[in-house]
């Protein structure tokens, strides 16, 4: 009780802090309405029982145990064939049918449940974890007046519960105290929008007595709030409570998901629950993706069924004609007695019917267990991709992921990559290098852009003695001990030499914004004693880690102040500074600037702003523009280094200035209504002017290891690359330079907007520069010229409508490089969407923040970088890496590999089933289309499930063309991809082709041989199961031995594939033969008694399995020897060892196997080169 006495001495103040809508005492307005009709009675469960919401168990299961078998079978039966296949087993049950029922119903049973059993376990799993989270557990008043331990399913609107430190929010609560005095919570939101930083809550004044568990006997209160929404950070309402009505804004929600840190515990209301939670809301389902290959299958499909009713209205037709004319004089037929399917009277019927039975007989020319097949190898292909050690980073442990298995293929067929360029290209991780103040430069160490430049320099012979200070300076840093965030070097403003300086009171005034002007909560480091900072991005990190390395060491927040450690005094000691918060105004993306409201020790209150420069300048004072001029051309120059800038700046205000101000404001913030927003922003914009310009910061985005040489590496590969970025085109341009996307001697076409204020104007100069750029690069002659297309956000608006947005595809896609500055998110998803529809190519977004998660399911692919800035890049994802150089791997090797593996698999499976199917063709129109199948039905059962499913399975597995080692030397390679060399249709009418040839080569090659000679030394000729037994084992030795032929890449596991097939055939005849007469029928016995002692058995299969496979060998040796694929030529070389035996080809040829380039590092090499023959020549 006595912290509640405490509390209740405290002033009710307006204190506003962490939040541009903070709460204050009352004045809350009602609310109603559409979108406004939420009422919660808090503390009241009578009441509670009478005004049902949502329960707080949360499923985001597919199935439940009574939809599971309807919906499940609804998706088998979704796909084509498993429908046609459906009806083959139905069918099967009538006289109709060729084949007895279990032949047609076991296969389907077995494919379709075994994708039923997956879609089951995968459900399985998200049920388990549904149901781990509904049964953790939480303290909740209850009607004793105690807090008793309940499951968060059990827990409803209205309840108070009581969270401790380190446990999740069991639901959307408000805020109504903590264990500290004025009411402050942090919180965690990483499982929300994936920052890992703390977040600050506040409770309302009004509630802070409610500190302990006896208080709330006697608590009761009504909430009216906004009704259930996606929106994370917004939330309207108000709390009627001892008869007063407060208005309640975001610092005061705890969203479900988000865990409690740094405070050992806190109370609450549950207002939303289960799926009404925010978190909940915004768990929607990722875009169905399908890849292009999957698609073409389709059509596939189609073209199969398409052959199939052809044969069988041909099959159907010969019948009817045989009824109607041959079947009279067919004595044996019983012509007299036959019923309405073999009647002469009725041909018509006859031949209907009979088609039923042609569709099910000729029904193996579709690969049922296809899907299935492709479904079990691409979840392998995933397994390969997320266990690859090359794709590991040892840094963070994180290996790559694919998220989806459905899109394998789809990474080797990549055309354009859109990149972000923070946290993607660079680190996110933020090094404060250089700053200007009072118009006065200071930072000596050179950014990276900076030392790239200088080398580019190098072979001016002006340059080298720059290049080799720049150097050294490099390697001199590199001794220094690392201050993570700080790599800024000068001696005027170290270790208090500021004090120095002429401008000591700026560079003061400027090292307390820094200190001052922020959202972040300080940790005291114990081993170190230094302290390290929870803040809201890298960037305002690196801003506290500067104050204090120059002296002003923030230390210590609380609700309503902020304390800081100045070092370096003029009378030589440490002084502690207090700084009293009045109010935050945060840094959005639209506003792009963020204001602290404090008094100072004296009394002074303050105006503490930084931001855009953009922003700053226009708000600058007649007489603060003291230093514009410099810190102006300061800025361009940081710019030109590749660093991100902001300008800092204040103001002082009279204390009746500030009292009006903030009573407008505090009318604006308890509005509620639509214009709530407009109404807040207009009072921020009143007293954010008339500033004074104090300076500004310059801080490093470090490119990510290895980004400049992927990027090489991709472009020789054939693959373009957009940048989007959120940064000013200064600093993407010279970051465009740094990684090589950009280069002396490129010509650059900027697209920016005029300014003018007619918007029809302005569309117009833009297409003008538009028509412009496309004829500079229709006239230009030299064949090696190259186009830098760059364009800012304002500009991009404007060439994304309709009328416009062809036209500017039309002349990105003509240059070497795009970037794309200052664009938004929703900008993002729009430039990806305009490029993959407008191309009709596949496309690929690689990002690491929330903002990019529009273009990441956009895109064909979309690949999350788990980076600084969170997680939810990566949950969006269908990969997901660590740094942005493995995508290098994922596409070129792992993407080429995958790409070939599926389209050869599926090549092959229409292939095997057309080489096995037109043989049941033959034979029924050999037998007068009666029907009759030459195949045991067990033969067929085991024809698509057993002994040819495994080896097509292992080539989709483990084939490979090349090595993973010369994927990456040879990254033309991957252009088979793109040009989808493997999957056309030329490639895949060649497949059919060669599978009708193979079929009619085991038909009359066994017809030929067994129709009249003898088959056994007493001179017996063969019957019907001996012609078709041997016809079938034809077909196993000539399927098994052609993908033999096809595979470039053996493991035992092939071989075990392979020839266990083949040896799995000859083991079930045994088997099979063995069995009683009653179930083997005539096939009992048949291969030891009536196949293996007779030789011709054994020539046949020889001699069909040669015919079969000579074909493709011809085709294979003349195209290697005539027609050699990129692939051909590399695997002889390798077979010769003239990798190892003569380097000078080698090299030779690695160099002819590399895309034409405009980008990368070779492009510029490349240009250099030219740069030299041509003085040369001049020379000469």
């Amino acid at each position: 009780m006595a912290r509640g006495r405490i509390r209740a001495k405290l002033r009710k103040s307006h204190l506003y802090s962490f939040c541009l809508f903070r709460s204050s005492g009352s004045g809350g307005q009602s609310i109603g309405g559409p979108g406004f009709s939420r009422t919660v009675y808090c503390n009241e469960p009578q009441v509670l029982n009478q005004k049902p919401y949502r329960s707080n168990i949360i499923s985001t299961t597919k199935y439940n145990f009574f939809s599971f078998l309807p919906k499940a079978l609804y998706e088998q039966f979704h796909r084509v064939a498993n429908l046609y296949f459906l009806g083959c087993a139905i069918a099967s049950l009538t006289p109709l049918s060729p084949f007895s029922p279990v032949s047609m119903i076991a296969p389907l049973a077995f494919v379709v449940g075994l994708s039923m059993a997956k879609e089951g376990l995968e459900d399985w799993r998200r049920f388990m974890q549904d149901r781990e989270v509904n049964s953790r557990k939480v303290h909740v008043h209850n009607e004793e007046g105690g807090f008793g331990k309940k499951t968060w399913e059990d827990v409803r609107v209205g309840d108070v519960v009581k969270v401790e430190k380190d446990q999740f929010f069991p639901a959307d609560l408000l805020l109504l105290s903590s264990n500290y005095e004025d009411g402050i919570c942090y919180v965690e939101t990483m499982n929300l929008d994936g920052e890992t930083n703390l977040k600050a809550k506040k409770a309302l004044e009004a509630t802070l007595g409610l500190d302990e568990d006896d208080n709330f006997n006697n608590f009761k209160g009504i909430i009216k709030c906004e009704d259930p929404n996606p929106s994370l950070y917004t939330f309207v309402g108000n709390l009627e409570y001892e008869g007063k009505v407060y208005a309640i804004d975001p610092t005061q929600i705890l969203l479900r998901d988000s865990k409690l840190r740094n405070t050992e515990f806190v109370y609450g209301v549950v207002i939303f629950t289960g799926h009404d939670s925010k978190v909940m809301q915004n768990s929607t389902r990722s875009p169905s993706k399908r890849s292009r290959v999957e698609k073409k299958m389709d059509y596939i499909i189609y073209v199969l069924f398409s052959v199939l009713l052809v044969i069988s209205l041909i099959s159907s037709f010969g019948f009817a004609v045989e009824i109607k004319y041959s079947m009279p004089v067919w004595w044996f037929m019983r012509p007299q007695d036959a019923d309405e399917y073999y009647s002469p009277k009725k041909p018509v019927i006859s031949g209907l019917s009979h088609m039923v039975t042609a569709l099910m007989l000729y029904g193996y020319l579709i690969p049922i267990s296809l899907y299935v097949s492709i479904e079990v190898v691409k979840v392998l292909q995933a397994t390969f991709i997320n266990q690859d050690i090359q794709m590991y980073d040892e840094d963070t442990g994180i290996p790559a992921q694919a998220r989806t298995s459905n899109l394998n293929e789809e990474l080797g067929q990549v055309d354009t990559i859109l990149s972000d360029k923070t946290g993607t290209l660079t680190c996110n991780q933020m090094d404060f290098l250089k700053c200007s103040i009072a118009g006065i430069p200071y930072g000596v160490s050179p950014s990276e852009v900076e030392l790239a430049a200088a080398q580019q320099m190098a072979n001016d012979q002006e340059d080298q003695g720059e290049l080799k200070t720049l150097v050294a300076s490099k390697k001199e840093k590199a001794h220094k001990s690392p201050i993570k965030g700080f790599n800024f070097e000068d001696n005027r403003l170290m270790n208090g030499n500021w004090l120095k300086e002429p401008t000591a009171a700026r560079i003061m005034l400027f090292c307390q914004i820094l200190a001052v002007c922020h959202t972040a909560i300080p940790e005291l480091n114990e081993e170190t004693g230094n302290y390290t900072y929870e803040a809201e991005s890298p960037d305002e990190g690196s801003f506290l880690v500067a104050a204090r390395e120059l002296g002003f060491e923030f230390f210590q927040r609380t609700q309503s102040s902020v304390f800081v450690r100045e070092k370096y005094t003029a009378s030589g000691k440490p002084i502690e500074r207090e700084y009293k918060i009045l109010n935050v105004l945060e840094f959005t993306s639209k506003r792009k600037r963020m204001t602290v409201i404090v008094r100072d020790g004296e009394g002074q209150i303050l105006l503490l702003c930084k931001g855009a420069d953009s922003i700053i300048f226009d708000r600058l004072s007649k007489d603060g523009k003291l230093y514009l001029e410099d810190t102006t051309r300061h800025l361009n120059d940081y710019g030109e280094a590749g660093l991100r800038t902001l300008a800092l700046a204040y103001r002082k205000l009279e204390e009746s200035e500030y009292t009006a101000w903030n009573n407008e404001f505090q009318k604006a913030k308890t509005s509620i209504g639509a214009d709530r927003d407009a109404m807040l922003e207009n009072a921020a914009d009143m007293m954010e002017r008339d500033l004074f310009l104090v300076g500004a910061t310059a801080v490093e985005d470090k490119l990510q290891k290895g980004v400049p040489q992927c990027i090489d590496k991709l472009a020789q590969a054939g693959l373009k690359l957009w940048v989007l970025t959120g940064d000013k085109m200064e600093t993407a341009i010279n970051i465009g330079f740094a990684c090589s996307l950009l280069r002396q001697g490129m010509k650059q076409i900027c697209i920016t907007e005029s300014g003018s204020e007619d918007k029809q104007e302005v569309k117009e100069d833009i297409l003008k520069q538009i028509t412009n750029g496309l004829e500079m690069i229709k006239q230009e002659n030299d064949p090696h010229a190259a186009f830098a297309l760059i364009i800012d956000g304002k500009t991009l608006a404007y060439a994304l409508e309709d009328d416009m947005k062809l036209k500017f595809l039309g002349l990105a896609v003509e240059c070497a490089s795009v970037i794309c500055c200052r664009v938004s998110p929703k900008q993002k998803a729009l430039v990806t969407r305009l490029v993959k529809q407008g191309t009709g190519k596949t496309t690929l977004a690689i990002g690491d923040g929330a903002n990019d998660v529009g273009m990441i399911q956009e895109a064909d692919i979309g690949v999350g970088i788990s980076g600084v800035e969170g997680m939810q890049a990566v949950m969006a994802s269908d990969f997901s890496v660590s740094q942005f150089r493995f995508l290098e791997r994922l596409l070129v090797v792992h993407g080429h590999w995958c790409y070939k593996r599926i389209a050869q698999m599926i090549c092959y499976f229409f292939y095997k089933n057309i080489a096995f199917g037109l043989t049941l063709f033959y034979f029924e129109a050999f037998t007068g289309f009666s029907g009759q199948s030459v195949y045991d039905d067990w033969y067929m059962l085991l024809f698509n499930v057993v002994l040819t499913s495994l080896p097509v399975m292992s080539l989709g597995v483990f084939e490979q063309d090349v090595s993973s080692e010369v994927c990456l030397e040879f990254p033309a390679v991957y252009q088979q991809g793109p040009r989808n060399l493997f999957f056309d249709w030329y490639r895949i009418l060649g497949w059919m082709g060669n599978g009708l040839l193979c079929s009619l080569i085991i038909f009359f090659i066994n017809i030929i041989i067994l129709y009249d000679q003898a088959f056994r030394a007493e001179g017996q000729t063969a019957d019907l199961a001996v012609l078709g037994t041997t016809m079938f084992t034809c077909t196993v030795w000539s399927l098994n031995c052609q993908i033999a032929l096809t595979m470039s890449h053996f493991t035992w596991i092939q071989h075990v594939t392979i020839w266990g097939s083949i040896a799995a055939w000859y083991i079930f005849l045994l088997i099979y033969g063995a069995l009683s007469p009653r179930i083997s029928g005539d096939a009992y016995q048949i291969l030891v008694e009536a196949l293996a002692p007779a030789p011709i058995y054994w020539q046949t299969t020889l001699l069909a399995t040669i015919a079969c496979t000579l074909p493709y060998m011809a085709h294979i040796a003349y195209q290697r020897c005539f027609e050699p694929e990129d692939h051909h030529i590399i695997q002889e070389i390798k077979y010769y060892r003239k990798d190892v035996e003569d380097q000078h080809m080698w090299t030779r040829e690695r160099s002819k196997a590399r895309q034409k380039t405009k980008i990368g590092f070779t492009a510029r090499v490349d240009a250099k080169i030219r740069q030299v023959r041509a003085k040369l020549n001049k020379k000469q």
